[in-house]
C-alpha cells in the first residue's frame, strides 16, 4: 500500500473518531529530583500531560489534546464500520468472524476474537495471532501463549479471570507485523470490545498494542512499566511474552512491571 493510501486511510478514520482536528501527544521526560537519586517523572515543556501519584507509580492523564492541523478527510471507496447497533460481545464475534474488510480474510483459517471473562476488569492486548492461534481460532495458545498465562499466574490471575485480545483478529502473513489498512479496520472491533467490556485494567503487550491504543510512536524503555490513563482505564505497557522467548533478559523487566499492575489491581478491585 503506498504511503499516500496509508495517509488517507489514517484521516478516514481519524476524523471518525475525533472529527476534523488531528491531534498529538506528548510524552513526559524522566528526570532526577531527590537526594535518594529515584526518577520521578516530569512533563516536557509545554506538554499536554499532567501527572498522579498512586502507590509510587506515576499515572499520566492526557489534557485537552493540541490542535496541530485542521485535516479536511478525503473521499474513500473504505468505510469506517459500522458497530452502533452491536451490543453483545457475541454479535461482535460473529461481525468479526464474517469481516472481509482487508485482504487478511483471505489466508485465515479462522478469526481470533479474543477469550477470556466478557466482564473482566483487566483487558490483556496483544499485536496479532500467530500460526497456532490462527489454527485454533483462540488469543496467544503458542510458546508465547504459555509464557503469558505463567505470567498472569505468577501474580495470581487465571486466563478465565482475564480477558485476552489482540488488535488484529487475523494472522498476517508469516507472522509479520500488521500493517496501516489492517489496523485501521480490526481496531475498530477492538474500541468496541473495550467499550463492552469496560474494564478497569489494560495490559498492552508490545509496541504495536501501545501505538494503536495511543496513535503514536514510542519506545519500550519510555514507556514500559509506567501507568497511562487511555479513556478512563489504566494501562500498562510491557514487553509482548514473544519477545521475551527471544530476549530472556527483559523476563525480570516484565515480572516488576506486572507486580505494580497487580498491587493497583488489589487496591482499586474490591470483589
Amino acid at each position: 500500500m503506498s504511503l499516500k493510501k496509508q495517509l488517507e486511510n489514517y484521516f478516514t478514520f481519524t476524523e471518525k473518531t475525533s472529527g476534523s482536528i488531528l491531534y498529538f501527544d506528548t510524552l513526559p521526560e524522566a528526570i532526577n529530583v531527590n537526594k535518594k537519586n529515584k526518577a520521578i517523572l516530569k512533563p516536557a515543556n509545554n506538554s499536554n500531560i499532567s501527572i498522579k501519584q498512586s502507590v509510587g507509580t506515576n499515572i499520566f492523564e492526557l489534557k485537552q489534546p493540541q490542535k496541530i492541523a485542521s485535516v479536511k478527510a478525503p473521499k474513500l471507496d473504505i468505510e469506517a464500520i459500522d458497530l452502533s447497533e452491536i451490543k453483545t460481545l457475541e454479535e461482535l464475534e460473529e461481525a468479526v468472524a464474517n469481516c472481509k474488510k482487508c485482504p487478511l480474510n483471505t489466508a485465515r483459517k479462522n478469526t481470533v476474537f479474543g477469550t477470556g471473562n466478557p466482564d473482566a476488569n483487566l483487558m490483556i492486548i496483544g499485536e496479532a495471532p500467530g500460526a497456532d492461534e490462527d489454527e485454533q481460532g483462540k488469543p496467544f495458545v503458542g510458546r508465547a501463549g504459555k509464557l503469558l498465562t505463567d505470567i498472569l499466574k505468577a501474580i495470581n490471575f487465571s486466563r478465565e479471570e482475564v480477558f485476552i485480545a489482540n488488535i488484529c483478529k487475523c494472522r498476517p502473513p508469516g507472522n509479520r507485523r500488521p500493517n496501516t489498512e489492517e489496523v485501521y479496520f480490526c481496531e475498530q472491533y477492538l474500541h468496541k470490545q473495550i467499550e463492552l467490556i469496560k474494564p478497569k485494567f489494560i495490559l498492552a503487550l508490545g509496541l504495536t498494542a501501545a501505538d494503536t491504543l495511543f496513535k503514536s510512536s514510542h519506545k519500550m524503555a519510555d514507556i514500559r512499566g509506567k501507568i497511562f490513563d487511555y479513556q478512563g482505564i489504566k494501562t500498562m505497557v510491557t514487553y509482548h511474552p514473544a519477545a521475551l522467548l527471544r530476549n530472556p533478559n527483559w523476563k525480570r523487566p516484565v515480572w516488576e512491571d506486572v507486580k505494580i499492575l497487580r498491587k493497583l489491581y488489589d487496591e482499586e478491585v474490591h470483589d
